[in-house]
């Protein structure tokens, strides 16, 4: 992914948002090839086809830039992260890689989430959105880098490189579940 020539993406979160985007291109090109049908088939009753995962992962990703964008507005009145943080990060990342445990998804997500989209529209909608967070990080300034501007709905506050870090981790969790569903 070219970066723009006016903006200067600090490196950790560029290495982070270059993962993100090779995980997203990775997993859309291989769904391209499923018939639109088995995208939208729920296996069993409450269980999500893979079209309603996607929707679930953009929405979470396009609500955490919205309150990223809300919360450096007041950027000097937020702490920095440090040693609790990262052991928040820790606990959370084994967490979400664990088949075991289940998390329910925070019922904001879930009443702003809509309705599936074809595979062709999600893209669409997923790489404005991308774009609006890689505008979001190249403005981000390095002195920031520390400040907790990011909540987790179950670990609390984080810095923008663990955000991002949280984001993987999420698209990760959900993964095993996309695959066991084409």
């Amino acid at each position: 992914m070219l970066l723009s020539r006016n903006h200067h993406l600090n490196k950790q979160l560029e290495n982070l948002f270059k993962t993100l985007e090779a995980d997203r291109t990775t997993l859309l090109h291989t769904l391209s090839a499923i018939p639109a049908d088995r995208l939208n088939h729920n296996p069993k009753p409450g269980e999500w086809s893979i079209n309603e995962i996607l929707m679930h992962l953009l929405t979470s990703e396009q609500m955490t830039l919205t309150y990223l964008k809300k919360k450096s507005q007041g950027l000097d009145g937020l702490g920095n992260s440090g040693i609790l943080e990262a052991l928040k990060m820790v606990v959370l990342t084994i967490s979400q890689r664990l088949p075991i445990l289940r998390y329910q998804a925070p019922k904001a997500l879930l009443a702003n989430t809509p309705q599936p989209v074809e595979l062709n529209e999600l893209r669409a909608q997923w790489d404005f959105s991308r774009a609006e967070l890689k505008n979001f990080l190249e403005n981000f300034h390095e002195k920031d880098l520390r400040k907790l501007v990011y909540r987790h709905p179950v670990a609390g506050r984080f810095n923008i490189g663990q955000c991002l870090m949280l984001l993987h981790e999420h698209f990760r969790h959900h993964l095993p579940q996309i695959k066991s569903l084409h």
